[in-house]
């Protein structure tokens, strides 16, 4: 799916509208960087489940495990164990083991660091290459891991981004994140996709959005459609 330069210039002077607004409102966090192996695993542990659950569930890996040699070679049933409390252990934990086995097949190490020295499309490709990674986990790892320009869409940006106006109303999240890679400037990657993250969290939630608390209500296609309805 494909945007004309017309549509894109017309999303891109609606972020430019809107992302001032938005770090008014919950402000702006400045990149730091994160290990990159525990942003890859953290994440598959992520998939399907609230961030509070993936949390006890890696916070639990690495307590019973001190390298990530060890997770790799663990018993999956110790294993699954283990994680339980991020959900889905049973799927995840062929993820990581497999993506640890492929890690260190390919590199002879559980490092990725040397995504650094590739190319954003190819670090994407290798990833993705790795079993349970898809784009959102990819982008993720590039963006927090590594502060590369990659603009990753969860659950949050993928309503949102249709709400606004910025995606198409029936692209599936997998294929939004070269949208919003084009119409978002890449050093504002990070920023903007955290406060679209918090302002799905406080106000344009999945049911009932509060749109009489929007900051951006007048830059918002959803609210407009809104505003038309009721005056029909």
């Amino acid at each position: 799916m494909t945007v004309s330069v017309e549509n894109l210039i017309e999303k891109q002077k609606k972020y430019a509208q809107v992302a001032p607004l938005l770090e008014e409102r919950y402000g702006r966090k400045i990149p730091q960087r994160h290990d990159g192996m525990d942003e890859l695993i953290s994440c598959i542990l992520s998939q399907s489940t609230t961030d509070a659950n993936r949390d006890r569930g890696f916070d639990a890996l690495k307590a019973q495990y001190p390298t990530w040699e060890a997770v790799h070679h663990a018993p999956p049933d110790e294993l699954i164990a283990t994680i339980r409390p991020a959900g889905l252990a049973k799927s995840k934990t062929p993820y990581i083991q497999g993506s640890l086995a492929a890690i260190f097949e390919a590199r002879g190490e559980y490092n990725i660091d040397f995504l650094e020295d590739m190319s954003v499309a190819d670090a994407k490709s290798w990833l993705t290459q790795l079993p349970g990674v898809g784009p959102k986990t990819a982008a993720i790892v590039l963006c927090f891991g590594y502060n590369r320009p990659a603009f990753p869409v969860d659950t949050h940006v993928h309503r949102l981004g249709k709400r606004i106006g910025f995606l198409p109303e029936k692209i599936n999240a997998n294929k939004a994140h070269d949208h919003m890679e084009a119409i978002v400037p890449p050093e504002e990657y990070y920023a903007f996709h955290l406060q679209l993250i918090y302002h799905g969290r406080a106000i344009c939630k999945a049911r009932n959005p509060q749109c009489e608390l929007c900051p951006i209500k007048l830059h918002c296609d959803y609210y407009a459609s809104l505003d038309n309805k009721s005056n029909k």
